[in-house]
């Protein structure tokens, strides 16, 4: 099992928002920082180095002084893209990562210990977050050696996170709900539309964690 020094992070900031209405979600106000700075200040502790996937022009995300990937040679393919590019940069770039651990980018209640959980009970597989009854895909760590087989799913345009996954055996880690201002809260409630994000906003107004 390798330390948090050898998983690389990646932030999926990839997609198109289009329940949200557009643009990038993640950039939308929650408790005066962007939905992406919560995600950032809870998941960057957790591994070596943090990188961003994005598509378009990567400058409007200059102010976090991260590493930005595209997956332009796979446009409009999801998840699974985003995994695929971070792997490359990874072999190309930085080859002392054995493991990719990634998020999405509308997550910002992610539990403190996600990837040392997820990393601690995969072996030399592919762990994958679990809350309430629900599965969380993209919430992961995947050893960088399924690089070709990930590829191999982009070609066949098989491009379920979970059904990949579920073949891959993946192991399923379960995670409680958190506390936050009396309210138990899914620790991977994702902002998927304006509703979700006067929801989180509520919860971070009076946040009390216990």
């Amino acid at each position: 099992m390798p330390n948090s020094d050898q998983i690389l992070g990646v932030i999926l900031a990839g997609g198109r928002s289009r329940r949200f209405g557009g643009g990038d979600k993640g950039l939308a106000d929650l408790g005066g920082q962007p939905i992406l700075a919560h995600v950032i200040a809870r998941f960057r502790p957790q591994v070596g180095r943090l990188i961003l996937n994005v598509n378009g022009d990567p400058k409007r995300f200059a102010a976090y002084g991260l590493e930005t990937i595209s997956d332009d040679e796979n446009p409009e393919l999801g998840p699974l893209s985003g995994l695929l590019a971070a792997m490359d940069w990874a072999a190309r770039d930085a080859p002392e990562y054995v493991a990719i651990a990634t998020v999405s980018a509308d997550v910002p209640f992610l539990p403190d210990d996600l990837v040392a959980r997820l990393d601690a009970s995969r072996g030399d597989g592919v762990a994958i977050a679990t809350s309430g009854d629900r599965r969380h895909p993209t919430i992961a760590v995947w050893p960088t050696s399924l690089r070709r087989t990930i590829a191999e799913a982009l070609d066949k345009r098989a491009l379920s996170v979970d059904r990949l996954a579920a073949d891959l055996n993946a192991v399923a880690v379960a995670f409680p709900m958190r506390n936050i201002r009396r309210a138990n809260v899914d620790p991977f409630f994702n902002i998927n539309t304006p509703d979700d994000l006067s929801t989180a906003r509520a919860l971070v107004a009076g946040s009390t964690e216990g």
